[in-house]
């Protein structure tokens, strides 16, 4: 796994990785609202606590872009690793299906630009799965620090009062995007919290 991290940046945390590309709609301090376009997910859910599922999370998808897939194709990494709280899981193929199984974390990583489900390899591992989401706005607050779950709480809780007072409404729950490896000096690491809106 440590050639995987290292793809994307370098041994002392400068972000080499592609990420998604989006347009700006508004800048407001360490708060913005992007605009992405159609974008695919490779993403699989764990359950348990956020630290302990991170690491499990991980690998897997990370197995998934160095080969682990029908065609044994390596699938370059991009910026950010997302994760979210989830009490549903179990994608299914459009429409999305969901079964509850518990409380647990989803993991995504973001397929790069132009990617689209018909042409990206299959999983071989039946935990991760693919997903593609139609343009979105995003409100997002950045912060340094460590991605820990006290800090998504507080910086949530401070991007949806802002969502508030500027008018838009939240339509997703809030989740943690990771720009850095973890071996990134904490007050150097890029970090966000992540609301869809309209």
């Amino acid at each position: 796994m440590s050639g995987f991290l290292l793809a994307g940046c370098s041994v002392v945390g400068k972000r080499s990785a592609d990420e998604p590309s989006f347009t700006l709609q508004k800048k407001d301090g360490v708060f913005e609202v992007r605009h992405y376009g159609r974008t695919v997910y490779a993403e699989t859910v764990v359950d348990g606590a956020y630290a302990k599922t991170s690491g499990v999370a991980f690998s897997r998808l990370a197995g998934y872009i160095f080969g682990k897939n029908r065609a044994k194709q390596k699938i370059p990494m991009t910026a950010p690793v997302l994760q979210e709280p989830v009490s549903l899981k179990i994608p299914m193929t459009a429409p999305v299906l969901q079964e509850k199984k518990g409380d647990g974390w989803l993991m995504s990583f973001v397929m790069p630009d132009g990617s689209r489900l018909e042409t990206l390899p299959e999983p071989l591992d039946p935990a991760v799965k693919l997903r593609e989401a139609e343009g979105r706005s995003v409100a997002v607050i950045g912060y340094a620090g460590l991605h820990s779950e006290k800090n998504i709480r507080k910086y949530a809780g401070l991007l949806k009062e802002w969502i508030g007072k500027k008018g838009y409404r939240a339509i997703s729950e809030p989740r943690a995007a990771s720009y850095d490896p973890p071996w990134t000096i904490p007050f150097l690491r890029r970090n966000e919290v992540q609301i869809d809106v309209e």
